[in-house]
């Protein structure tokens, strides 16, 4: 029986969540949980230089909010942590020091400045810059000797001189690297943090993973990772690298070009539902039309063979399509509970539940973001205090405000205050009045509403009731006149 499947997502804490880091998490999160298998949390913090503060709490209150939840990590300890590198040092010491006592790594003394004019020297013969392996044959004695007084070095990994490394990756297929290409990586640095390459093998290893999902960045750095699998004696999980994520001009996806982070998307209204629908498809498809699909429909459809190679576009406008449909699939309880909180947020009087399930299904089909619900509809909770300057010649023209005073006159008669009783009085008004009821109806709403678009008149005036009705339609009678 093959060993249950475990994968993880490792993150560096340097900041806000990037949109490629969630893809990398919800990838492995679906792969895990399509396989009845564990999804793990790791903290890549060994570059103390980068890590910022509140950065780790981040990570994971955005990884919750998506509904990304963690089998373990740091706070949901398993039986394979801690979690966090920086808490695991001992452990890669440990490691490199068995890489060095079996002649696979060594102590490196050269300094920044000797690295810094053989990088110089390359780039100046136009040859990739690499180290030289100047401290590669130092005899045992003599480094011991340089270790024991206490000179600054690091260990670099030794990868072989000639041949070649081939690998299959789950998504690309056969991968073949030559020996030559590859540096002779740093593992250990000179304060006795590791490198990511030592710490994510050991980390790999020790905690059971399976499958290594990740992106393409890493993919040249693979064979290194596999050399060391090799160097330790260990089984080396699969590995599938995800494709890039690009902006609509092809370029890689950058700040420069717009908005990377996730909080970005969250500030600016988006449903997680959307985000994780729309990210799911940056790479992947479920082979058919389908496009809105839930996170438990992706957990039933994903496979690692539906990824392709190429760069994802990540496009704004599509994004904010399936935040549409997602706002229209939600259940107008639950917008109504966001819709609440805005409507306090701007200060004005909280209408009952009823009346805001009301108001969320009249414009459920019309918005776009959760928040266009008090932007762009706020009439629907307090009266309007101008009106649309743009729209006003059209909206009401000569012989507006008559018609809107005979339509008032003819809807306080009314008992029955429905979209369709309020229909019936209008068009029965528009045929005494020999107009078209559109005369009526385009004037009517901008007196209630101050806009010249919307929901149907009717049924918006059945939203409002009869005695907001009357009241903004005497109102406007006043101002706009």
């Amino acid at each position: 029986m093959s060993a249950p499947i475990r994968v993880r997502f490792a993150p560096s804490p340097t900041g806000f969540l990037h949109v490629g880091g969630l893809r990398t998490a919800l990838y492995n999160y679906l792969f895990a949980k399509h396989h009845g298998g564990a999804f793990v949390l790791r903290i890549e913090d060994t570059d103390q230089s980068r890590k910022v503060e509140g950065a780790i709490e981040n990570l994971i209150q955005t990884l919750q909010w998506a509904g990304i939840d963690f089998d373990e990590g740091p706070g949901k300890d398993g039986s394979y942590g801690p979690y966090i590198q920086s808490e695991r040092l001992n452990l890669y010491r440990s490691h490199a020091e068995q890489l060095i006592k079996a002649g696979k790594a060594y102590f490196c003394f050269c300094s920044p400045e000797r690295l810094d004019e053989v990088r110089k020297k390359q780039q100046a013969m136009k040859l990739p810059p690499s180290y030289d392996r100047h401290c590669r044959d130092l005899p045992k004695e003599e480094s011991d000797a340089r270790v024991a007084k206490g000179e600054p070095h690091v260990v670099r990994m030794k990868v072989p001189i000639g041949g070649e490394l081939t690998f299959t990756d789950r998504i690309r297929g056969k991968v073949t690297i030559a020996h030559k290409v590859l540096d002779d990586q740093v593992i250990l640095k000179s304060d006795g943090f590791p490198t990511y390459h030592l710490a994510v093998v050991v980390d790999d290893h020790a905690m059971a993973i399976t499958h290594v999902i990740r992106g393409e960045e890493w993919l040249p750095s693979t064979p290194k990772h596999i050399l060391l699998y090799q160097y330790f004696g260990w089984d080396q999980p699969e590995f599938a690298h995800l494709p890039l994520l690009l902006n609509p001009d092809k370029s890689k996806l950058s700040k420069r070009q717009g908005d990377v982070a996730v909080e970005d998307y969250r500030t600016k209204g988006f449903l997680k539902e959307a985000i994780v629908n729309f990210i799911a498809f940056l790479g992947w498809n479920p082979g058919d039309e389908r496009e809105i699909f839930s996170l438990e429909d992706l957990v039933k459809e994903f496979s690692l063979e539906r990824v392709g190679k190429a760069g994802a576009v990540f496009n704004v406008e599509k994004l904010t399509w399936l935040n549409q449909q997602h706002i229209r699939l939600r259940p107008s309880t639950e917008l109504a509970r966001d819709v609440r909180n805005l409507v306090q947020q701007k200060g004005w009087q909280v209408p009952e539940d009823a009346y805001i399930i009301r108001a969320v299904d009249l414009m459920k089909e019309r918005v776009t973001f959760v928040w266009d619900f008090v932007e762009f509809s706020g009439y629907l909770f307090v009266d309007p205090e101008t009106f649309d300057p743009d729209a006003r010649a059209k909206s009401w023209p000569d012989g507006a405000a008559e018609r809107v005073k005979a339509l008032t006159d003819r809807l306080e008669q009314l008992t029955s205050f429905t979209h369709a009783s309020i229909e019936e009085a209008l068009k029965k008004l528009a045929e005494e009045l020999n107009v078209k009821a559109g005369q009526i109806v385009h004037p009517t709403r901008y007196a209630l509403s101050g806009r010249s678009v919307g929901p149907g008149l009717y049924e918006m005036m059945e939203v409002l009731g009869k005695d907001t009705v009357i009241r903004r339609m005497k109102s406007a009678l006043e101002k706009l006149d």
